[in-house]
């Protein structure tokens, strides 16, 4: 295949549109049925959204969304929505990169901003995927500390082991990955809709919830958690990731070949985000039930929420279930972290590591701090833990989110899938909303 039949852009000289060696084999390999009708061409198309949506409902989403729903009810359920909107536009504008280009939002960060902005800008990925990981690690030891009472710091050296799961996974193919990751997903889903029926969340409070207040913007603690909450659900090495996933399938190269693969992928990308919206909210609404209206309003461990839900609910299932799910979120969400790391890594340095080692650095970057601050703090820390590393993730997201809308609105590189006025609109809107968001949490935290 020429590399014209990769892009409408023009190449960058000397350097033809690049096949991504982290996905090897698989690079390409899922075809599309011609002739297929729509539903059969979705369900091929579909699948790089579900791998994507699991990083939308980490540990961290758990414990944004369970400290927002204690301390202040339902007010932080619009942020929830709106923070979900925007991972479905951005990911959008990265599937559509990577679709219309056939490069990666970090090959193409490289090529187009060159070698010095391509290092900052891996560090700063780096930096986000060990803050991601960093909430797998504390929200996997939790769960088992909850379900087999293993302290919570041998737990947390326990999930350093998950390299070998992962890897071993990753031999299934991306098809067999995909139909695990939504299989757990479903399993996700079903607990928290136990959890919703037995705490009976106030209807009437839900609907007000969904209307934005400025009281979250004066409120400094509000506003914390808010862009918490804003960090752990629009994550930035998943655009990276999406924009690498996307190119699992042998899409024609022709203009209309991409134009149905990026309407498709689309349609995939914004059904697994809205599954995870679902289960933020049905966590934030649970927390609110369940403890704001019952006056405990200081719940920002998971710990103490596993250990009042069943008494508060009335449902001694309801502790189970919940440890139950938070340890398939936390497993669930590992599989994107170490694709996204081979993928930044690959595509901003041209460095390739053996997975293996690529996973176990990573691992340990998240567990050593980890076990360090649990030893030292105790386990009190876990939850300062997880809402920070999720705050980092929202301070880093603007520098792979605003790459991604420059090189989208870029119409020698996109050709006709350049974004039009309205979606540029939109996407710097988004931007710098977040942006803003960032600097007024830092002048909070200053001053």
């Amino acid at each position: 295949m020429a590399p014209s039949d990769l892009s409408l852009a023009e190449p960058i000289p000397g350097l033809p549109a690049p096949r991504s060696v982290t996905l090897g084999a698989h690079d390409r390999l899922i075809r599309i049925p011609a002739g297929a009708g729509w539903f059969r061409k979705l369900l091929a198309f579909g699948g790089p959204g579900y791998l994507i949506s699991v990083g939308y409902m980490d540990p961290g989403n758990w414990a944004t969304d369970l400290a927002g729903g204690s301390a202040y009810g339902y007010t932080l359920l619009s942020i929830v929505v709106i923070s979900s909107l925007m991972a479905m536009l951005l990911q959008a504008l990265s599937l559509r990169l990577g679709i219309a280009t056939g490069r990666d939002l970090a090959q193409l960060s490289r090529e187009r901003f060159g070698v010095r902005t391509a290092f900052g800008l891996w560090v700063l990925a780096e930096i986000g995927i060990i803050a991601c990981d960093l909430a797998e690690v504390i929200g996997t030891a939790i769960a088992l500390e909850l379900l087999f009472g293993l302290p919570l710091f041998w737990g947390v050296l326990l999930t350093a082991f998950d390299t070998i799961l992962v890897l071993g996974l990753q031999r299934w193919g991306f098809r067999g990955l995909e139909a695990l990751v939504i299989g757990l997903i479903a399993l996700i889903a079903i607990c928290f809709g136990y959890e919703l029926i037995v705490s009976s969340p106030d209807m009437a409070a839900i609907l007000g919830g969904l209307v934005p207040r400025a009281e979250i913007l004066r409120d400094p603690g509000m506003l914390y958690v808010a862009i918490g909450i804003i960090g752990a659900t629009v994550m930035p090495h998943n655009l990276y990731l999406h924009s690498a996933l996307v190119q699992t399938r042998a899409v024609d190269p022709s203009v209309e070949g991409k134009r149905e693969a990026i309407r498709f992928a689309t349609i995939d990308s914004n059904i697994a985000l809205g599954f995870a919206l679902v289960i933020n909210a049905a966590i934030l609404m649970l927390a609110a039930a369940a403890f704001h209206t019952t006056g405990h309003t200081d719940i920002a461990e998971l710990q103490d929420a596993y250990g009042l839900i069943s008494p508060l609910l009335g449902a001694p299932l309801a502790a189970t279930v919940f440890a139950v799910a938070l340890l398939l979120a936390g497993q669930n969400s590992t599989l994107t972290g170490t694709l996204a790391g081979q993928i930044v890594m690959e595509g901003f340095l041209h460095l390739r590591l053996r997975p293996w080692l690529r996973r176990l650095i990573t691992r340990a970057l998240a567990v050593i701090p980890a076990a360090l601050v649990v030893a030292v703090m105790g386990e009190r820390a876990s939850g300062d833990m997880l809402i920070g590393s999720q705050v980092v993730l929202s301070l880093q997201l603007p520098f792979a989110m605003i790459p991604l809308v420059w090189l989208t609105g870029d119409r020698r590189l996109m050709g006709g899938f350049s974004n039009s006025r309205l979606l540029t609109i939109a996407a710097w809107t988004v931007s710098l909303l977040i942006l803003a968001l960032n600097l007024k949490l830092a002048s909070d935290i200053l001053f």
